[in-house]
């Protein structure tokens, strides 16, 4: 394969991986990886205030990562894409292996 013809997936690579490179961002994604959680739960299991939250989940959006799904008054935030899932579950696997839950 001719390495200019990689061009555009190293692209769209280095764009996820600035996407994964806030702690923030990659905690609340490493809770998505097991379903959807809503708002509040996210808080809870992270302990991240309320305006820090909304702007993590904003980028993640924006950056196509995650899809949000309103119940009344409540939101729930999904991973919607694949490779998303087995990025974080090799970064847990390499880095959070050992810890206890």
């Amino acid at each position: 394969m001719n390495v200019l013809d990689m061009v555009p997936a190293a692209e769209a690579a280095a764009e996820l991986m600035r996407s994964l490179s806030h702690p923030q961002r990659l905690l609340v994604l490493c809770t998505l990886v097991d379903g959807e959680k809503s708002v509040a739960e996210l808080r809870q299991l992270l302990g991240i205030d309320q305006v820090p939250m909304s702007q993590q989940l904003m980028r993640l959006r924006a950056d196509g990562l995650v899809e949000a799904r309103r119940e009344g008054t409540t939101v729930y935030y999904h991973i919607v894409r694949p490779e998303v899932l087995t990025i974080v579950t090799s970064l847990h696997r390499a880095f959070c292996a050992g810890l206890t839950k």
